[in-house]
């Protein structure tokens, strides 16, 4: 772990948690969380084995990581998605307790699991939440959406990157390979990563070297690339249905430095 994460990571499991026996030091952080979650706050009652506390505790150190983890919160997505609605409510019941104690914003918490939330009152719920905890729990996220391109030596196969910014330090990313003809050859979606660790220009991708270029002519690309797809009655790559909106102007969210 690097200087810079270890100062990142808040203390966590240093809340105190009240058992009949000492807590062994805690492994790595899992990679899945504890399912269904045991909040600290049950655990202070009688029922509360040693075995509950230890689960508990594994429980706030994963929910610590979320807020600089980027597998931790993809991993957060997938179980929260995979749990019936009673497993869901519990989940929500558990941050509710523990939220306020673990030491990450509340961003980092909840959107990842609202993200793959399909009920419309739990969505509500998750929401408030945020709304509740203001600027604090939405700090605005470290990136801009900025774009990069390369294109091959016969200049027939083109690659376009999309760095997309969640919240926080996290982004999604895009990756299109395109055919001159065919319209897309390839496409890659990344859910989620940290920004540092992003595509930059000069990296190479495809084996064609990146360099930074204005967003909205990326977008007319792909959108070019899509009209190609169907005219080959080609099925249009299920990864950019996750950028849709994008086909539409956002330019609060565009890095104005690199367009123009």
């Amino acid at each position: 772990m690097s200087e810079r994460d270890e100062k990142r990571r808040p203390d966590a499991a240093d809340a105190p948690v009240t058992s009949a026996s000492p807590v062994p030091p805690m492994p790595p952080v899992p990679p899945v969380p504890p399912v269904p979650p045991i909040s600290v706050e049950r655990l202070g009652r009688a029922e509360g084995s040693s075995d509950d506390v230890r689960y508990a505790k594994a429980w706030r150190v994963w929910l610590a990581a979320l807020a600089h983890d980027p597998e931790a919160a993809w991993a957060a997505a997938l179980t929260y998605r995979s749990l019936d609605s009673e497993g869901r409510e519990a989940w929500l019941d558990a941050l509710d307790v523990d939220a306020p104690d673990v030491g990450a914003p509340a961003i980092a918490l909840y959107a990842p699991i609202l993200a793959v939330e399909d009920d419309d009152e739990r969505r509500a719920r998750i929401e408030a939440t945020l709304l509740r905890h203001g600027t604090h729990g939405a700090p605005a996220p470290t990136e801009k959406l900025r774009g990069l391109r390369g294109v091959d030596e016969t200049g027939t196969r083109r690659v376009i990157v999309l760095v997309h910014p969640l919240y926080l330090e996290f982004v999604e990313v895009l990756i299109c390979a395109l055919d001159a003809e065919r319209g897309f050859a390839d496409v890659r979606h990344d859910p989620i990563g940290l920004s540092e660790k992003a595509p930059r220009p000069g990296d190479v991708v495809e084996g064609v070297e990146l360099e930074a270029v204005p967003v909205e002519p990326l977008i007319e690309e792909l959108a070019h690339a899509v009209v190609a797809h169907r005219r080959r009655n080609d099925e249009v790559p299920a990864a950019l249905a996750r950028f849709v909106d994008l086909f539409t102007p956002r330019p609060e969210s565009v890095d104005l430095g690199r367009v123009g």
